[in-house]
């Protein structure tokens, strides 16, 4: 029953805060700052998800995601890769090598990660063979030397399909009278993949075999067994999993995974996108301070009806919770305008861009967003949370209202 005055109250109070104008002129900025810190926080956040999303995609479904090494050779791979694929979190395995090599043509040099594979196990499974053309990933048999290549590192090297290119491999190296002599092959180039991401100017895909001779190598033996995952995100922890796995086989591996090469790139990403969520969020902060103004300014405003209500048999939490209501009030109206206007912007906001005639990255590309409905839940919660606790140091103050002491000279 008490609560239920204590909302009653806090509730008149609320709709005749504009009896002071100046409290309703700060009540309404602490509005407007929950309501811009909340749409601003969604759809930041969106676009940053989007913008992850889509480098995850475009880097992470290119390069090897997770590579379990055995130097003593997998005996039987598509055995031990069947058991592993039983994991809901393995979308399959093929059979891998890498090398650090150089790319020469007639015109230019570059270096660039070569990646061996076998083109029948890659099919529906690697990013990069979704966006090159299907013939050139076909043209890569055993002994054809054929090479599929990056869009940006072709135009580096200024070549096109059907140009001949020498890779020049930093494995096998054998020693002459004249010094160390890398193991050299020429290549013809098969087909390009383009990812729209700096993979394009640095890797090369050739077949398997092929790749194990330019390292002067068995071509029949597999030594690294390349993971593709439903989330590259879980590598890690899938690296520890799949070892402990192989163990049970009498099989010791080794694990590398994306990190090693691209994780930098990665945690300044979410370093970035930390520090806006941070920024944004003090907009939010700043409101509810907004709040604690307009609040102890009500307070000082109905002192005497406080100290009426107290003699009248009101408790100390009752009086609290008075106050504790009326800005709640004001952060729910800002919360709920603000994740509505932030939801509602992030959906359209490609169509609001060209509309406005707005390119951010360049002619004919969107905004790439990703709207996570846990991520939104957080922001609510954590603002309700920040903006009860804003209230309470006015609620307080108005519980410590002595009815002697205000009524005195009334």
């Amino acid at each position: 029953m008490n609560f239920r005055f204590s909302l009653f109250m806090g509730y008149r109070y609320w709709r005749t805060r504009k009896a002071n104008a100046f409290a309703s002129f700060i009540t309404f900025f602490a509005v407007s700052g929950i309501f811009l810190g909340v749409a601003a926080l969604i759809i930041v956040s969106s676009v940053m998800n989007g913008l992850e999303g889509q480098l995850k995609q475009r880097i992470l479904g290119a390069v090897p995601q997770l590579t379990l090494i055995n130097d003593a050779g997998f005996s039987d791979w598509q055995t031990q890769a069947k058991s592993l694929t039983t994991l809901p979190q393995v979308q399959g395995l093929a059979p891998t090598v890498t090398t650090q090599a150089m790319v020469q043509s007639s015109k230019n040099i570059s270096a660039v990660q070569v990646y061996g594979v076998f083109p029948e196990y890659e099919q529906n499974l690697s990013a990069i063979v979704a966006n090159t053309y299907s013939s050139a990933f076909e043209q890569l048999t055993p002994g054809s030397y054929n090479v599929v290549l990056g869009s940006d590192l072709a135009r580096k090297l200024s070549i096109n399909v059907g140009d001949k290119i020498r890779i020049l491999s930093g494995d096998g190296v054998v020693y002459s009278p004249l010094g160390p002599v890398p193991s050299q092959r020429k290549f013809t180039v098969a087909g390009l993949f383009e990812m729209g991401s700096q993979v394009d100017g640095v890797l090369a895909y050739v077949h398997y075999q092929d790749a194990r001779r330019l390292m002067r190598v068995s071509p029949s033996e597999i030594n690294e067994l390349r993971v593709y995952l439903t989330d590259p995100f879980i590598a890690p922890e899938m690296g520890v999993t799949l070892t402990d796995k192989l163990a049970q086989q009498c099989i010791a591996i080794e694990t590398r995974d994306w990190r090693d090469d691209f994780g930098h790139l990665f945690a300044a990403v979410k370093m970035e996108k930390n520090m806006m969520s941070l920024m944004l969020s003090l907009i939010v902060a700043v409101a509810a301070f907004n709040i604690v103004s307009a609040l102890v300014m009500m307070v000082i405003d109905k002192t005497t009806d406080v100290a009426v209500l107290k003699t009248q048999g009101l408790t100390t939490q009752s009086v609290m919770n008075i106050f504790i209501v009326q800005g709640s009030l004001n952060a729910i109206i800002g919360l709920a305008l603000g994740t509505l206007a932030g939801v509602t912007i992030t959906l359209n906001l490609n169509s609001m861009l060209n509309v406005l005639g707005i390119s951010v990255l360049g002619v004919g590309q969107n905004l790439p967003v990703i709207i996570a409905s846990q991520q939104i839940m957080v922001i609510v919660v954590g603002t309700l949370i920040m903006t009860l606790l804003a209230t309470i140091y006015p609620a307080l103050t108005a519980a410590r209202v002595q009815p002697a002491t205000a009524l005195r000279y009334e």
